[in-house]
């Protein structure tokens, strides 16, 4: 009688069932395995053909860009720039032959303002009619070298020896006062500040050194002119304990790739009815 039940088996036979069933199974899971093996190869970066395929469509190493794209950008977006977003070297004017070049910063200035001889400029205001009368020439002086021509004023005015300034005028002398009228030219001898305004500062604060010990400026005038600026100033000072002034003014042109050129002109009050020769002088300055 044949038996019907897995009990009924013998061992051997039920051991052989198992052995095929477990081997069954390692076969499948390995067809299992294979399958998502074969497809993940087929993805970007995925098995063998992704790894050979990944160094062309990526830096050949890994890491920031090379220098030489950066480079090339900064050069195209430099010469797109505006001049006002150009660096503050490349806006200043460029160094004359005399290797001068416009001040970084206005502490010359902020200096010269804090000196008790030189009070705050005043608001723009244009250089009235001073006393005396018109003098009217053709004759002029060429200043070659500091790029200007000016008057050439005839009697009682006189050309002088110049050192140190580039050309020199003069009226005679008036006993008692050594302080001397005179018409000078000449590149500027201050440190050159970026606005021609500020420059003309440091220069009339500079001509105190051609006026009587202790003299103090008061402005009269503050003006722009053709070119550059231009202050007028009434110089106070003392001789033997005597309130004494003189008139005095500073013209300031700034010529292309050379230092600003100076137009310096004073008269004591002792020669008063000259001061008109000053509205003459200023209005005189010409680039060449």
């Amino acid at each position: 009688m044949k038996r019907s039940r897995i009990g009924d088996l013998p061992m051997r036979v039920i051991y052989r069932i198992l052995a095929v069933g477990v081997a069954l199974v390692l076969a499948a899971v390995a067809a299992v395995v294979g399958f998502v093996s074969s497809g993940s190869s087929d993805q970007p970066g995925g098995g063998k053909t992704g790894q050979i395929a990944a160094p062309s469509a990526a830096p050949p190493s890994p890491g920031p860009p090379s220098p030489e794209p950066s480079a090339s950008v900064s050069a195209s977006a430099s010469e797109q720039a505006s001049p006002s977003e150009s660096p503050a070297e490349t806006a200043a004017p460029s160094p004359s032959p005399e290797g001068w070049e416009p001040a970084p910063d206005r502490s010359a200035v902020i200096a010269a303002l804090a000196d008790p001889r030189v009070p705050e400029l005043p608001r723009d205001k244009r250089l009235g009619r001073l006393p005396g009368k018109a003098y009217k020439s053709k004759r002029r002086i060429e200043d070659d070298r500091s790029g200007v021509s000016l008057i050439r004023f005839g009697k009682p005015w006189k050309v002088f020896g110049a050192s140190p300034f580039s050309t020199k005028q003069v009226l005679p002398k008036v006993k008692g006062i050594a302080h001397r009228a005179m018409l000078v030219s000449s590149p500027v001898p201050i440190l050159v500040q970026r606005k021609a305004k500020d420059t003309a500062l440091l220069a009339a604060r500079w001509t105190l050194n051609h006026h009587p010990k202790g003299s103090r400026i008061g402005w009269v005038a503050s003006q722009p002119i053709k070119d550059g600026w231009l202050l007028a100033y009434r110089v106070k000072y003392k001789i033997k304990k005597k309130a004494r002034s003189s008139m005095a003014a500073v013209a300031v042109v700034e010529a292309p790739g050379a230092k600003p050129a100076m137009l310096f002109v004073t008269i004591p009050d002792t020669q008063g009815k000259r001061w008109r020769d000053i509205n003459t002088a200023v209005s005189s300055l010409r680039l060449k």
